[in-house]
């Protein structure tokens, strides 16, 4: 009853999915499964933190992965949450009780050599659309920005006097990335090329075929057709990219950090992931060549 209840209350109140009803629904109908298993008459209004903790524990053992596991620590938290509002219990039993830790996912990135055939042997074309997507891909590889950082560049951000570029990033704080000289030759070519398609009172940098800012969507695409078929990473985004950039970085030999200064992070340890990174292709480089390493 009490299920059946909260379901109703997320499909006509909280306007769930199906997906997300269905799954909370096959969550909660199995833990009260299991209390019917203790063989004590406990209601799913009666359990306490110390029968939740021990189910928890037992989906571990049963080999569930961690995501799960937390899927389902949710699904019980918002129905008890649900059953307090209700007046059916006074306190969420699940309160103050934490999920496993997922493991932290590495970023995926571009090995140097697939990124440099990309950036230099690809066959682009030579009409405005294959310049300007060139440029957009050594941008991100060369600078490291974010999709929404280059999206919004204007004209006016590239100061080919310093050599570089002003990005305004996360909480509108700028940052300004060098910009070496093979980038500076591709945006030079680049603008020379948008000057047949963009009116003049169009700040933006990157534009469209019909002379107006390119839209992150858009940019998404050309990335990925760009990449598709060229480099053996999955993935094929723009982040892609500006982890690459991070890992090539750190590959050889950049300070931890300027590299923070470079991506515009606020704190080191959200840098620090690609340390993690670069160790993980160090292993696994090690256990490929190393005679003994197999043995391990």
């Amino acid at each position: 009853m009490f299920i059946d209840h909260f379901i109703d209350y997320l499909r006509v109140e909280r306007k769930y999915s199906a997906h997300t009803l269905r799954s909370y629904s096959k969550d909660l109908r199995q833990f009260e499964e299991y209390l019917g298993s203790l063989g004590e008459n406990i209601g799913l209004n009666e359990a306490d933190s110390d029968i939740i903790r021990t189910w928890i524990a037992m989906l571990m053992e049963q080999g569930l992965a961690p995501t799960t596991v937390n899927r389902k620590m949710s699904a019980l938290r918002s129905f008890y949450i649900y059953l307090r509002g209700e007046g059916c219990v006074d306190i969420s039993p699940i309160a103050g009780l934490h999920g496993p830790k997922l493991p932290k996912r590495l970023p995926a990135f571009v090995k140097e050599q697939e990124m440099a055939d990309v950036v230099d042997k690809a066959e682009y074309g030579d009409d405005f659309s294959a310049c300007r997507d060139r440029a957009i891909i050594t941008c991100f590889y060369e600078t490291g920005m974010r999709l929404s950082e280059l999206v919004g560049l204007n004209m006016g951000d590239v100061d080919f006097s310093a050599s570089v570029i002003k990005v305004l990033g996360k909480r509108n704080r700028h940052r300004v990335i060098p910009v070496i000289a093979e980038l500076g030759e591709l945006l030079k070519e680049y603008i020379a090329m948008r000057a047949m398609v963009a009116a003049e009172n169009e700040c933006a940098l990157f534009v469209t075929q019909k002379g107006v800012r390119i839209n992150a969507s858009a940019v998404y695409r050309l990335v990925r057709k760009r990449l598709n078929g060229k480099v053996s990473v999955g993935k094929h985004s723009p982040h892609v990219l500006r982890h690459t950039f991070a890992t090539a970085m750190l590959n050889n030999d950049a300070e931890l950090g300027a590299v923070k200064e470079l991506l515009g992070h606020r704190r080191l340890a959200t840098t620090e992931i690609y340390t993690h990174l670069t160790f993980e292709e160090l292993k696994r480089f090690y256990k490929k060549a190393h005679p003994r390493a197999g043995n391990n």
